[in-house]
């Protein structure tokens, strides 16, 4: 055979076994985690009979899994802050992790602005894997979107965050920043993609609701792995030609989907959550990072500060009153001397176990740097922030509120700002016109979670200035800047050392 001949035949088979390999399905595997929050170790929530998570486990599961079939292993946000083995670093402990398990992307959560633009930035610097947020702008260092190349397939990869980002979070974090519509921001980058990938991918921070509808408004998405919304999809949802997925959150569950991909179609998909549970084999290059920062805050931490007598319930505060909730909020009246308090449900973020306390607990429950704010309000704002408060208790949004030295009662059946029927202080039919004193903490009183009427009260107060960084030209009562509403518990509980709440029946829903 002649030399060109032999070439030419060379040439022929090797387009020929080319065009069978890519006729035949192409397997891939993708696994995703969400709204970790810090939480490396293991813990056993309330309602639990076992301790659940432990990010040492979940990485040895993940290299497992991954040596199994190609794997890109994703992340839908809320990684960096959370519990205190995330805040003491300001997340830097989190990056170190990730970079550990070799993620390939991470979008971003509402929460990794919680410690500032500039901290976020170096954050960002650290990570040796792409951060995304395409319809975030005025942010150095974020990507729109990236194209992984996985077992020769052309995988485009798309991140949004929460366009509520400004008000979950403290509104100085973000300034100068804009949260972009996810919908139009999606639609123009797959417009852009479409032609040059065989698969996309939407890495969302939005939560589930949202996620839905992008589905069933955007065409050309294949797959979208969410977070934001703590959804424990125990099986992928098919709407339309898209796929959804969501892992829980804490480390308690690893995402694993896996994807036979034909023609740029979806051939076949199965997924499901691999729950993490402290037994069996852990990654122990992980563990030892975990031990590493957790022998830094252990020392700091360990001091016990009280005893519960009861468990101290963190995990239903979105949704109902708490005797966790009625305590911080009775916390917060005593210290400002107000005559009614109100803090968000999601700004509590952890249960307290009946036993001794530790200020660990206390900084796992209170993670935020908040510090507390009196401002004055008419009776009518007052309403106007409760009717707030009930106006998404079906999704468990943060902006719930627990209470002290108010009574009030809400009706789920009546329409979206109609909801509360009846309000008491001091035992008393509220007053409309009426000035009361309100303690909240600076989060509330900048706007956060929706809270413009604080934010319109404190605008409109005629009390002593004291903007305390707040607001550029806002007044307030009293501002407690020099300790965050953590360390006000702290202080209550090494006093009382003893704390027996119950519920009180100050959030009454009236049920038809």
């Amino acid at each position: 055979m002649k030399k060109v001949d032999a070439i030419r035949l060379f040439v022929f088979l090797f387009f020929l076994c080319g065009s069978f390999a890519h006729g035949q399905p192409v397997e891939i595997r993708i696994l995703h985690i969400n709204d970790f929050h810090g939480f490396a170790e293991s813990y056993q929530p309330i309602g639990s009979d076992e301790p659940l998570g432990g990010i040492a486990y979940l990485a040895h599961r993940a290299n497992e899994l991954r040596k199994e079939k190609p794997t890109l292993l994703l992340c839908a946000g809320d990684m960096i802050q959370g519990h205190h083995w995330a805040n003491l670093f300001q997340g830097e402990s989190v990056i170190e992790l990730m970079n550990q398990m070799k993620f390939d992307a991470m979008v971003l959560g509402n929460h990794e602005f919680d410690f500032g633009q500039e901290v976020l930035q170096k954050r960002i610097s650290e990570a040796m894997f792409p951060m995304l947020g395409a319809n975030v702008k005025g942010l150095n260092g974020l990507k729109p979107f990236i194209v992984r190349e996985v077992k020769g397939l052309k995988i485009g990869i798309i991140g949004i965050v929460t366009e509520e980002t400004p008000i979950s979070t403290h509104p100085q974090n973000v300034e100068g920043l804009q949260f972009l519509s996810s919908m139009e921001v999606v639609g123009e980058y797959i417009s852009d993609l479409k032609n040059r990938v065989d698969f996309i991918v939407v890495l969302s921070h939005i939560g589930y609701s949202n996620d839905r509808r992008l589905a069933e408004n955007i065409q050309g998405i294949n797959l979208i792995v969410g977070g934001h919304s703590h959804t424990k999809l125990n099986r992928p949802v098919m709407i339309g030609e898209t796929i959804l997925v969501q892992a829980w959150e804490h480390g308690k569950a690893l995402g694993v989907l896996d994807l036979a991909l034909e023609h740029g179609k979806i051939a076949k998909y199965e997924g499901y959550l691999e729950e993490i549970r402290p037994k069996g084999q852990k990654d122990q290059a992980v563990s030892a990072l975990v031990e590493k920062f957790k022998e830094k805050v252990s020392t700091l931490l360990n001091e016990e500060v009280g005893e519960a007598e009861e468990d101290l319930d963190g995990e239903n505060v979105r949704k109902r009153e708490t005797n966790f909730g009625d305590l911080l909020a009775d916390i917060l009246r005593q210290a400002s001397g107000s005559d009614i308090a109100l803090i968000n449900g999601g700004g509590i973020r952890a249960s307290i176990r009946k036993g001794r306390i530790k200020l660990k607990d206390v900084y796992a429950a209170l993670p935020f740097n908040n510090y507390i704010v009196t401002i004055k309000l008419r009776g009518k704002q007052i309403w106007d922030a409760l009717e707030h408060g009930v106006s998404n208790v079906e999704n468990e949004d943060g902006r719930f509120p627990q209470v002290s030295g108010l009574t009030f009662k809400y009706s789920l059946s009546e329409k979206k700002g109609e909801r509360v029927k009846e309000i008491s202080i001091f035992g008393r039919p509220i007053d409309l016109d009426k000035e009361y004193s309100v303690a909240t903490h600076d989060f509330l009183a900048a706007g956060g979670d929706g809270y413009q009427m604080f934010r319109r009260g404190l605008e409109s107060s005629k009390e002593v200035p004291n903007v305390g960084g707040i607001l550029k030209g806002g007044k307030v009562v009293t501002s407690h800047t020099g300790k965050w509403l953590r360390d006000i518990v702290v202080e209550y509980l090494r006093e009382k050392k003893r704390v027996a709440p119950r519920v009180e029946d100050r959030i009454r829903e009236i049920r038809s």
